[in-house]
């Protein structure tokens, strides 16, 4: 058998069969004390992929940090030592900065992490920031999942974004096992685009609200992960998971957002993952005295991938984001969320 190699980065190395916790400098605060990135570098004693795991890139998404978390300091490390083929390279929280703040962008110049990959060294604080984290934790790798939520106010059912139209992404897309993939690159300067477009293949997976833990979603988050591994071969084991139905969305006709026509107080009348019919009334939206009200409805059939919880609204905030599903995939949808009658 083949030996597995260590794992260097700017100031360290950690060697087959260890497991590392190191807190990096990334920036320094205006007192110029260092800002520290945690990473937990898990080297398996065998050789394989090198994979990473991130998340709070915008620095008030807190599920994904739980998921992370548990990879590197739940699972067992005893026996992951001795069966791991390659690395994994878990960064819990990137943006330090926001999660110390607790809000969403870098509070240097409100700017935005996941718009400043891969980085440059000589350039803004933030793609310092993201020149720094690429280099030395990104750029070795195999392949990598980024844990999001959505934004403050609003909230997503678990799903994955990912560049489908790349065989290598589209594999680890599927292997994650989400029942939603939304197909594109991403923005330019996100994490997924950039290492995608480098030859590191990269998802995005979107898991429910900012500012909280929310333990369904992160246990089906760990399940997509060991799925993940499962596949590219980093564990010797073939528990991949289907999740019954799926649905990818691609393009810009088969996914909205809808939107407010008048400000107010909104009744969403749907949870996310909800299916609804066309003409079907999303939510509702009232002034104080309850004497105007605009219905919002279903432009045709779909799934709520994410609503708002936020119940106020101006003209043109995003309210839903409602996708199109094939024949097929409706009448899988359908028999998951109808009653379970006495024979089944």
């Amino acid at each position: 058998m083949d030996s597995a190699a260590p794992f260097t980065y700017d100031g360290g190395r950690v060697d087959p069969g260890e497991t590392q916790n190191v807190r990096y400098g990334v920036s320094e605060t205006y007192l110029g004390d260092p800002i520290r990135l945690p990473v937990t570098i898990v080297n398996g004693e065998r050789p394989g992929p090198t994979a990473f795991l991130s998340a709070a890139i915008h620095g008030d998404e807190l599920n994904g940090i739980e998921v992370v978390r548990e990879v590197a300091h739940e699972w067992d490390h005893g026996t992951l030592n001795g069966t791991l083929n390659g690395t994994l390279i878990c960064l819990p929280v990137l943006n330090v900065h926001g999660f110390v703040a607790q809000q969403r962008y870098l509070p240097i110049y409100d700017r935005d992490l996941n718009r400043s990959f891969p980085g440059r060294e000589d350039s803004t604080s933030a793609k310092r920031i993201a020149d720094r984290i690429y280099r030395n934790f990104i750029s070795p790798c195999d392949l990598g999942i980024d844990f999001h939520t959505s934004t403050r106010g609003r909230t997503n059912m678990l799903h994955v974004r990912a560049n489908m139209e790349d065989s290598d992404v589209a594999r680890l897309a599927n292997a994650f096992a989400s029942n939603v993939i939304i197909s594109g690159e991403g923005p330019e300067g996100s994490l997924r685009r950039e290492a995608s477009d480098r030859g590191i293949p990269t998802i995005t997976v979107e898991m429910g609200e900012a500012h909280r833990f929310q333990r369904v979603l992160i246990d089906r988050a760990l399940d997509g992960v060991r799925s993940v591994l499962a596949e590219f071969g980093l564990q010797p084991t073939d528990v991949v998971h289907w999740p019954g139905w799926r649905t990818v969305i691609g393009n810009a006709g088969e996914k909205t957002w809808l939107r407010a026509d008048v400000g107010g107080l909104v009744d969403m009348h749907h949870e996310s993952g909800s299916l609804v019919y066309e003409g079907d009334t999303i939510c509702t939206i009232t002034n104080p005295f309850k004497t105007d009200t605009d219905e919002v409805t279903a432009p045709f059939t779909g799934l709520l991938v994410g609503v708002l919880e936020n119940p106020v609204v101006y003209p043109g905030n995003p309210l839903c984001h409602l996708v199109q599903l094939n024949e097929s995939t409706l009448r899988a949808l359908e028999r998951e969320q109808s009653p379970v009658d006495g024979n089944t």
